[in-house]
């Protein structure tokens, strides 16, 4: 049987991809494990700097959760939170993701593509959480990321209808960074990994922290947090590096130190 998420890194980008094209790419229990351990493996891997997550073909990024697992034991659902860390609920990593949607996003593709930093999409791209259809809600963040990524009413709307918008929409909303035809998605999320890799890595995972762990603060609780990433760097070779560079006009050799 083939992998269910393939992982494999080029220089400092990590890919992964969703490769459950026949069941358009949905998460069952063994891939959400796989996806868990590929995504620690990424963590921990001091040369992997920015991810890429697609999914495999080229009609959906992800269904979300594969309803017919739950099918067997529906007398007994199990909690979204009861499975492995994922980034999508419980695994906080302050490497960058690119989600490169090159279709459907339904329920817990779309959470997944919330959970990543950056999004494109392709022209055919979609977007829905369905999960009040099967009487269900969404689980990994859903609820909780959506309305505060677009208009409020609009993720009302989505969340209570489980209608979808397509990818002209989702970028007008701001739920998406770029639409692209699907022949130059790729190309289009490597080129912005490539543009986040010239720059200083701990000082984009800093950025990063900054920014997600601040949303939930004052503001000067936000700045505190702030000043303290900032000192954390001033010590780094990279830190020191960088200014460096700058004075010498060449261009800086970060090694994430």
């Amino acid at each position: 049987m083939a992998d269910t998420i393939i992982y494999e890194r080029k220089g400092h980008i990590a890919y992964f991809t969703i490769n459950r094209p026949e069941a358009m790419n949905a998460f069952d229990f063994a891939t959400m494990r796989v996806f868990s351990e590929a995504t620690l493996r990424f963590r921990d891997d001091d040369e992997a700097w920015v991810a890429i997550i697609t999914g495999a073909g080229d009609r959906a990024f992800s269904a979300g959760f594969d309803l017919k697992e739950l099918i067997p034991g529906q007398d007994k659902l199990p909690s979204p939170g009861s499975g492995p860390p994922l980034i999508q609920r419980g695994l906080y990593i302050w490497k960058p993701f690119i989600a490169a949607i090159n279709g459907l996003a339904m329920g817990g593709g779309l959470e997944l593509a919330l959970a990543c930093d950056l999004r494109i999409a392709a022209e055919n791209a979609t977007f829905s959480v369905p999960e009040v259809r099967w009487s269900l809600i969404p689980g990994w963040g859903g609820t909780q990321r959506l309305p505060r990524m677009i208009p409020r009413a609009k993720a009302a709307e989505m969340l209570l209808t489980g209608d979808r918008i397509d990818a002209n929409e989702a970028y007008r909303l701001g739920l998406v960074n770029k639409v692209v035809p699907s022949s130059e998605l790729m190309p289009a999320a490597e080129a912005l990994a490539n543009k986040i890799a010239q720059n200083g890595p701990l000082a984009v995972r800093a950025a990063k922290e900054a920014m997600i762990r601040g949303s939930s603060m004052t503001l000067d609780e936000g700045m505190q947090l702030e000043l303290s990433l900032v000192d954390s760097l001033l010590d780094t070779e990279d830190a020191k590096e960088g200014p460096r560079a700058f004075a010498e006009k060449r261009k800086p050799e970060f090694k994430g130190k």
